[in-house]
């Protein structure tokens, strides 16, 4: 009988360890490294801190998109924004797109909830009467149906929300809870209490040393500082109630700040953001990983902590073996995806701040980002009229800004194509697309990136592959070498048989006009005769002669 009991009792043991409660936390416009665990003595944070050492800090993980809406649809769905369709700010999500929270609710009983700030995946008809009332009565609103409890309020609120969800939750269930802060966004306007002394930061290297930028990045942090607090007095109720012990607690951004180069850039100040996981009993406290970790990999993580398949469609890859410490790493590449930001239509003469579409793919050492709409200038998502950035456009105007930082924020038209060493340079602010030192590199992660825009069925072009076959012409059947096809029309001109063409052997069947710019264009060398090398490409090498 006491055998039986204890059999019974390690059955029991292992379903309770099968079903952790999920606590999801989620700041707004929270770049890497901004927590002091992480090294950043710009800011005080000591609540998020001591989460850290009590579980595992991550250094290298990465939003799926620099933007709230597509971010959250890939933490949720456990997909590319692109695969879930929801690449446009104001998207709803697709109801046949699962969310991780709904799959703990139906197949394993949680009672799952949201609450806090606007978790942005219902749809937006923001100033429009008939929109709204098209995405409710056309059902596409459905986060109600999908959770238990669905709430919005300010960060106060939200510990409110938090509270009595908690406190009200049925006891023989276990529950997932996404609390979402709207610190450090827009506006920044936490009290003096919180600001650090704009003197005493240290700047990144992708902005210039100037007061305005000060001012703005000691507002920023003092939002940073705010939410650590907001933070903590959640992480305390779990204490209070006796729930920590039993609780996966995950704090992540959902992308990067609103200064120059973070928010609604593919540049890591736009994507990589602070994660932090704290599971008692699984994940060793002080853990501390640069593994690269993905936006699409928190859905499939958490089902599989909680002893679930990923649903149909994830394409995220669990990290469960990197917490539980039998792994260094799950993945060799990121992938960020740039769309539409806000409501606000196309407009001409707008800047890349309001519409926007790029990819981009990241490994432990390169960055290759690929812009479809380079034509339209540079400007900083939500801080463009801030005095960090008319500081940095006065800069410039006077000729004063270094070439990196002035090449990076005002080339127009922006390169279709950016790869960066993040070894020699960081600050990603010299491109090295298209340099020979990095070809191979280059074209290894435009491969891998093309390969995601194909699984995702991504709707963009795909980027050029450097080094791979000419791109086909016509209807798609490319000439396998355009070499080979024109030898025997060379050998047929040489009548002579001297391994070159004059003029006159070359214009044969040509009117007169047209021979002689063809084989200008074809006399690279300029030697007078066209040579057999210089009239087997398929595209001649040497330049239209000049108009006369």
């Amino acid at each position: 009988m006491r055998s039986l009991f204890l059999l019974l009792a390690s059955v029991v043991g292992l379903t309770a360890a099968d079903k952790p409660n999920v606590l999801f936390l989620l700041s707004d416009d929270h770049s890497y490294p901004y927590l002091s665990c992480y090294g950043d003595a710009n800011v005080r944070t000591p609540a998020l801190d001591k989460l850290a050492a009590e579980g595992m800090k991550f250094r290298r993980f990465f939003t799926s998109a620099p933007q709230c809406v597509p971010s959250r649809a890939a933490y949720l769905s456990g997909r590319s924004p692109v695969a879930a369709r929801i690449t446009r700010f104001s998207s709803p999500l697709p109801r046949d797109v699962v969310t991780f929270p709904e799959v703990l609710r139906k197949e394993a009983g949680y009672y799952v909830g949201v609450v806090g700030r606007s978790y942005h995946l219902d749809g937006s008809g923001k100033g429009d009467d008939e929109l709204g009332k098209f995405l409710t009565e056309g059902g596409y609103k459905t986060f109600k149906d999908r959770y238990d409890v669905v709430q919005t309020g300010s960060d106060p609120q939200a510990v409110e929300q938090a509270t009595a969800f908690l406190e009200g939750r049925p006891k023989d269930k276990p529950f997932c809870l996404w609390v979402n802060f709207s610190d450090p966004h827009h506006p920044w306007a936490a009290p003096a209490s919180y600001r650090p002394d704009p003197a005493t930061l240290k700047l990144p290297a992708h902005v210039p040393d100037l007061p305005g930028v000060r001012e703005q990045y000691a507002d920023y942090c003092a939002e940073v500082n705010r939410v650590d607090e907001t933070a903590g007095k959640v992480l305390a109720l779990l204490d209070r109630l006796g729930l920590a012990k039993d609780t996966l607690v995950v704090f992540a951004g959902d992308n990067g700040q609103a200064l120059p180069h973070g928010k609604g850039s593919l540049y890591d100040p736009g994507c990589n953001v602070p994660f932090v996981v704290r599971w008692p009993g699984v994940v060793a406290p002080g853990g501390d990983s640069s593994a690269l970790l993905s936006g699409e990999d928190l859905g499939p993580t958490v089902l599989a902590a909680c002893g679930l398949k990923s649903a149909a469609g994830m394409t995220g890859v669990s990290f469960l073996p990197v917490l539980q410490g039998a792994a260094a790493k799950s993945r060799d590449h990121v992938f960020m995806e740039r769309g539409p930001h806000g409501s606000a239509p196309v407009q001409v003469g707008m800047a890349n701040s309001g519409y926007d579409l790029s990819r981009a793919v990241r490994s432990e050492r390169y960055k290759a980002i690929y812009n479809c709409t380079p034509w339209l200038p540079y400007g900083p998502v939500d801080s463009a009229g801030g005095s960090a950035w008319k500081s940095m456009v006065s800069l410039h105007a006077e000729g004063a800004m270094a070439a990196g930082l002035a090449a990076t924020y005002f080339t127009t038209p922006r390169p279709v194509y950016e790869f960066y060493d993040l070894e020699k340079d960081p600050a990603e602010l010299n491109n090295l697309s298209g340099k020979p030192e990095v070809a191979e590199a280059e074209r290894a992660l435009r491969l891998e990136m093309a390969k995601k825009m194909i699984a995702d069925f991504d709707y963009l072009p795909l980027p050029a592959i450097p080094g791979g076959q000419p791109a086909s012409k016509g209807k798609g059947k490319a000439k396998a070498d355009a070499s080979a096809d024109r030898a025997p029309l060379f050998k047929k001109l040489d009548v002579d048989g001297d391994g070159k063409l004059t003029l006159a052997e070359f214009g044969v069947g040509r009117s007169a006009a047209d021979a002689a710019e063809w084989f200008a264009r074809r006399d690279a060398d300029g030697d007078g005769f066209v040579s057999r090398a210089e009239f087997l490409p398929g595209s001649p090498q040497g330049k239209a002669p000049a108009a006369k």
